[in-house]
């Protein structure tokens, strides 16, 4: 007669739940390949014109990244195969206990879609000022007297230095003229 020690445990869901949530690190390793793929699938379908010459062309850091992204990849699910763990944040002033503050993410997210709907229409200084200004509000600034004025010259001084030293065009809005 065969009692219940003398036959072997199968495994159970709980136990490989334990083994996944032991190894969740892995979902970091699965996230870097995909991406490392990604990178490397653009670079290497990219249509570069004949005329380019010498060894450094547009294809070159985008490949250099995605294989870095690979290697980075595999390194980390060898280490965490092995054992290896990330250590837990000693520095952080966070409650884990306590839930998300899901108003501050609803309102900070409205924002951003909002300055995304307003840039093409407005122009980005004046989306970029209500971008700034929504977001200081969304994490608790109400400092109505200062900040819209910090709002828009961050946004002046962010479309002037895109714009016009790094040549990066951004809509100007109705004030192309006066910009």
């Amino acid at each position: 007669m065969t009692t219940q020690t003398d036959i072997p445990p199968a495994e159970t869901g709980g136990e490989r739940r334990s083994w996944l949530r032991e190894h969740s690190e892995l979902g970091v390793c699965v996230l870097l390949l995909a991406l490392g793929v990604l990178v490397l699938t653009d670079a290497l379908t990219m249509d570069v014109d004949i005329a380019q010459r010498g060894p450094v062309g547009p294809k070159t850091v985008p490949v250099v990244v995605g294989a870095g992204l690979l290697v980075i990849a595999a390194l980390l699910a060898l280490d965490v195969l092995r054992g290896g763990r990330g250590q837990a944040e000693g520095g952080e002033d966070i409650d884990l206990s306590e839930p998300a503050d899901w108003r501050t993410v609803l309102l900070l997210a409205g924002v951003f879609l909002g300055a995304a709907v307003l840039i093409e229409p407005l122009g980005f200084p004046i989306a970029g000022a209500l971008l700034f200004w929504g977001a200081a509000y969304a994490l608790g600034s109400r400092r109505i007297d200062r900040d819209p004025l910090i709002a828009a010259g961050l946004s002046l001084v962010t479309y002037t230095v895109f714009n016009n030293l790094l040549g990066v065009p951004l809509p100007g809005g109705p004030l192309m003229g006066v910009l």
